[in-house]
């Protein structure tokens, strides 16, 4: 398990209507690593609305189709709720999820 990969989760909150929905891992790798038994995650949606905490995110990363990650719906998922693998975010990606992560918290 990696920071920026993504994983399908199978009702990931209790608040979502979908019945599952795809995750990327944004945890620093310590924590990912740790024995702590949660990680941050943020939700990909397929809506993309153009907000500067919003990164693109499509098939290149394993999903279906174009969507984008949502850094202000930060959630806390078990790890072991992350087993469905689809797929892993590019370096530019990371770097984009990075600033928009940034700019969620007010960092910048």
């Amino acid at each position: 398990m990696r920071r920026g990969e993504l994983y399908r989760v199978f009702k990931g909150t209790t608040r979502d209507p979908k019945r599952s929905r795809v995750f990327a891992i944004v945890s620093r790798q310590v924590v990912v690593d740790s024995r702590f038994s949660t990680v941050v995650c943020v939700p990909v949606y397929s809506a993309y609305d153009g907000l500067a905490t919003q990164v693109r995110v499509g098939p290149d990363a394993g999903l279906k189709h174009a969507s984008s990650l949502h850094c202000d719906e930060l959630v806390s998922l078990l790890k072991s709720s992350l087993t469905d693998f689809v797929g892993t975010l590019s370096n530019e990606q990371l770097e984009e999820l990075n600033l928009a992560l940034a700019v969620a918290l007010d960092l910048v």
